[in-house]
């Protein structure tokens, strides 16, 4: 059975559950609850198990700070003896509109401190990344805030489409590869709201963003 390690950044602790840099948490509990199965406390992250069609994905919440996230997937990925290709990593994005989801197969971090010391760790960027906005409402100085803070309720109420739309493409991801996967993940959603006039058309704290 082929295994995939899917990793979702985030931070540790009730008081960040709810917040924008959670996001990758937020995919993975959703996925763990779709499956019925817990998650359990593990070296370096709170793990859990889930199968598809001949395959398995370890899914890991690393228990790290968001900026040294890289130390718990290079555990994770030496332990399963994985190759980096049958890696995901699912992270937040302050560069991308809310609700809009990049599913890629290799890429640069963007200024996600998670991402990039995933990439020292591994020293490579050749894995995948689904990346999941949540915009940049912010004035000058005001970043670190901003991620750390709450969704609001309308946010909150579009996750669990948005987690079901990333679960979908790293399913397809497993079958059919990550360019055809990207389709699902990247394609925006058709229940889109139109115009009527219109037809078709810091080191180790929590904060690293």
């Amino acid at each position: 059975m082929t295994t995939y390690l899917v990793v979702g950044l985030g931070n540790i602790g009730a008081e960040y559950a709810s917040t924008r840099h959670n996001m990758g948490f937020m995919v993975l509990d959703a996925w763990a609850q779709a499956s019925n199965v817990l998650f359990k406390t593990d070296r370096y992250g709170d793990v859990a198990e889930v199968s598809f069609k001949g395959r398995w994905f370890v899914l890991l919440k690393p228990s790290t700070y968001m900026n040294l996230s890289g130390n718990a997937v290079r555990y994770w990925i030496q332990k399963l003896h994985l190759p980096l290709e049958n890696l995901v990593v699912i992270s937040d994005d302050i560069n991308l509109p809310f609700g809009t989801l990049r599913m890629r197969a290799n890429g640069s971090s963007g200024g996600h401190n998670g991402l990039e010391h995933i990439a020292q760790m591994l020293e490579s960027e050749q894995w995948a990344r689904v990346r999941v906005g949540i915009g940049n409402q912010f004035s000058r100085g005001g970043q670190i805030d901003y991620v750390l803070g709450d969704l609001s309720e309308e946010e909150k109420a579009a996750v669990p489409a948005l987690a079901a739309r990333i679960i979908q493409g790293i399913k397809e991801l497993s079958t059919i590869g990550v360019q055809r996967a990207m389709n699902t993940v990247n394609a925006k959603p058709k229940v889109e709201k139109e115009p009527q006039n219109e037809g078709k058309s810091e080191k180790n704290s929590p904060a690293g963003a």
